[in-house]
């Protein structure tokens, strides 16, 4: 295992060279340098693809700012799941500017209707069905996940497409399943499941940027509405 080298320079310095990314099939956990090695490496999978978050921002405001005020729904299991919370807050309340609220559901967060599916359907009906139900044509389903395979994902993602709603994928690395089943994906390069997530925030993080820049750019794409009004 190969570890950033130490030395009495300041924190902020840079090592001369890029310190080698251990895999897993190497060794079973990472060192804080090795994480940081791990991350520093995946980030370039952002950084390569970050003209296609940009359009995805811009999609979404078309999405939700358009005639029929259109949603989005997201998902995922595990961490995952709590990103896909946390993007959909990111809408309904703010990320950076002052904005109107839009519509977004996390599919994970609904408790009741996740354990009533789980009890008398299929195990990959856990997020299909609720996209059958709350999705109508031309919204938006974002689903994540760091294997790509996660069955209820990738189920989620085909029944999505039958019901005309776009599917954005959000994976480790490709090829798998899930992206293979989306209109679009951005895959994270990295064997670590911990580094894919912490990418995956970077990229909802660039999403939700460029959703506020398309949607403030002047003239505003929506009126300021009241929660805007009474805050001032």
């Amino acid at each position: 295992m190969t570890s950033l080298p130490m030395s009495g320079a300041p924190m902020s310095a840079a090592p001369d060279t890029a310190a080698e990314v251990v895999s897993p099939d190497t060794c079973t956990h990472l060192t804080g340098a090795d994480h940081v090695a791990s991350l520093t490496s995946a980030l370039r999978s952002v950084e390569a693809q970050v003209p296609v978050l940009d359009r995805w921002g811009r999609l979404l405001a078309d999405v939700l700012c358009g005639g029929s005020r259109g949603r989005l729904l997201a998902a995922g299991n595990g961490g995952s799941a709590a990103q896909a919370q946390h993007l959909t807050a990111e809408l309904v309340g703010r990320y950076r500017a002052d904005r109107p609220p839009f519509s977004a559901i996390c599919l994970t967060a609904e408790t009741s209707s996740l354990t009533a599916i789980a009890n008398d359907y299929p195990a990959d009906e856990l997020f299909a069905r609720q996209v059958e139900a709350h999705g109508r044509p031309g919204d938006v389903l974002i689903l994540l996940s760091t294997s790509g395979r996660s069955p209820n994902a990738v189920a989620a993602a085909r029944r999505a497409r039958e019901c005309g709603i776009t599917v954005l994928a959000v994976t480790g690395p490709a090829p798998n399943p899930l992206a293979a089943a989306a209109d679009e994906a951005v895959c994270i390069d990295s064997p670590w499941t911990a580094t894919v997530q912490e990418c995956h925030l970077v990229a909802l993080h660039l999403v939700c940027a460029a959703f506020d820049a398309a949607v403030l750019a002047e003239p505003p794409r929506v009126p300021s509405g009241p929660s805007l009004e009474a805050a001032k």
